[in-house]
């Protein structure tokens, strides 16, 4: 049978406001990408995202973020200096981290959020310096990645593990990287249409960007983003067509071990 991992971006309420679905994303899901407070998130978010987690036997990575949670992480943030950024994203990643061993959770994978995410797949020493935070943590912890782009090159050069991830719910620009949200037509939020979209993605092998060119695409797992206010129907018609198309649903970090 073929596998597949379904993850969401979790964990991103913060104190008595609410964002998302947590409980039902994770009874569908099969990793989660916990915020860790920079965007959004607080320890007791963090604790019972976890806790959530492990309730429903949902694989679990850190998602770290630029300190900016006025803007949710994803506005452009100018970096001065790298080597300060592997620290900052090392205590985020250490964060998360900490908390899961306290309830007996292993932190399988990194993701970084929003911007920082977009800038390091255009931005080759942006994306080198994450892949050093997650090495200087775990070097055997996945570095999520993008077809074609930068990260995908840091990690390899770094020796890291990938899971390389595709998204449900957002359209390719002409570079392949992540149409902005600015653009009319990035955000998807027909869930009939994101489900063909993605089992076309892995039939096909290859993402079709915004001009109808083909990436090449060997997915690992794919993102369904937590806030999108349809993505608990997304997520559950996403997970109930895969399954009819013969695919089993479970964590990315437990295929890439045994493979």
């Amino acid at each position: 049978m073929r596998t597949i991992d379904l993850n969401c971006d979790c964990g991103e309420s913060y104190g008595a406001y609410t964002m998302g679905n947590d409980e039902e994303m994770l009874k569908i899901v099969s990793s989660a990408n916990i915020a860790c407070g920079f965007h959004a998130g607080d320890p007791l978010v963090l604790h019972r995202t976890l806790s959530l987690a492990k309730e429903n036997g949902v694989g679990v990575g850190a998602h770290p973020s630029f300190l900016d949670q006025w803007g949710f992480g994803r506005r452009r943030i100018e970096v001065d200096n790298l080597r300060e950024l592997e620290q900052i994203l090392v205590y985020q990643i250490a964060a998360v981290q900490g908390v899961a061993q306290t309830l007996g959770l292993k932190v399988r994978h990194v993701k970084p959020h929003g911007s920082l995410g977009n800038m390091a797949a255009e931005d080759y020493d942006l994306a080198l310096a994450i892949g050093r935070a997650i090495k200087a943590v775990d070097p055997t912890m996945l570095y999520l990645t993008s077809p074609g782009n930068q990260t995908q090159r840091a990690a390899e050069d770094l020796g890291l593990p990938i899971g390389m991830e595709i998204f449900a719910d957002r359209a390719y620009d002409e570079a392949g990287n992540l149409m902005s949200r600015r653009r009319e037509g990035a955000i998807i939020h027909d869930a009939d249409y994101a489900a063909e979209r993605i089992l076309r993605i892995l039939e096909e092998e290859a993402i079709t960007t915004v001009d109808g060119k083909k990436i090449p695409v060997k997915a690992d797992t794919i993102c369904v983003h937590g806030d999108n206010p349809n993505a608990v129907a997304m997520a559950r018609k996403l997970r109930d067509r895969l399954v009819e198309a013969g695919y089993e649903i479970r964590p990315m970090w437990k295929t890439k071990a045994e493979a």
